[in-house]
């Protein structure tokens, strides 16, 4: 098998892993092991052990020796800290972008939008639909980030962006925020290709904050709720 052939299966057993960890078909606090994953998606048991080890870098798991993996479950904590520096960073990128911004660079962040129209159309859309318009979504962010230029600044977001993900599907998957992230998104990318530094960074934190609010709420209502039935017990 060429190289190539084997990134491809390497990466596509990351992806199909991170989609059952993030669309909760594998809940958060289960327990995993290579052996399962390879048998569950009919592969050997290296890409899937290396698929692991990038999820434990972006901390959808925790690697227990000798046990396996636990998927993560929700962490307030985390969480904060994760959308306060991707506030920071998306903002900054998003500046950095309107600008840089060449025409190709344009064109290519109307594609990302067109494409999640696309996705948006489909009727009776799947959870794997679903989830594609998710990464679409999250991905103009690192092309935002890519055009901005900073190259670091482009890495550290991407790396937080991979942290966030399992939020924000639990924000659009229950507050259904489709319509409005496309919105955000189509006035972020309005505001890049128009070259306004100012109005682009601010939509792209406000769009963050949003999604902030959001997620907490539901991550605090699930809080008192078990809080509530602990004490009952």
């Amino acid at each position: 098998m060429s190289k190539e052939r084997k990134n491809t299966l390497r990466d596509s057993v990351f992806e199909k892993l991170k989609a059952l960890i993030i669309t909760g078909q594998i809940p958060p606090g289960s327990r995993v092991t290579e052996a399962d994953m390879a048998e569950r998606l009919k592969v050997s048991r290296t890409p899937v052990r290396e698929a692991f080890n990038r999820l434990e870098r972006d901390g959808l798991v925790i690697g227990r020796p000798r046990q396996g993996y636990l998927v993560a479950e929700f962490n307030l904590t985390m969480f904060r800290e994760a959308f306060d520096i991707r506030e920071l960073l998306d903002g900054r990128a998003t500046e950095l972008a309107a600008a840089n911004a060449t025409a190709a660079d344009r064109t290519r962040l109307r594609a990302v939008l067109a494409e999640c129209e696309r996705l948006a159309a489909i009727p009776d859309r799947s959870t794997r639909e679903q989830f594609e318009e998710l990464q679409v979504g999250i991905d103009l962010h690192r092309v935002i980030a890519e055009i901005g230029g900073n190259e670091m600044l482009s890495g550290m977001l991407c790396g937080i962006l991979d942290k966030c993900q399992q939020y924000v599907w639990t924000e659009l998957l229950w507050l259904d925020e489709w319509k409005l992230t496309r919105e955000e998104h189509t006035g972020i990318v309005d505001a890049i290709c128009a070259g306004d530094v100012a109005l682009a960074g601010e939509r792209a934190r406000a769009h963050v904050r949003g999604s902030r609010e959001n997620i907490l709420r539901l991550l605090q209502a699930k809080s008192d709720y078990q809080g509530f039935f602990a004490r009952a017990s």
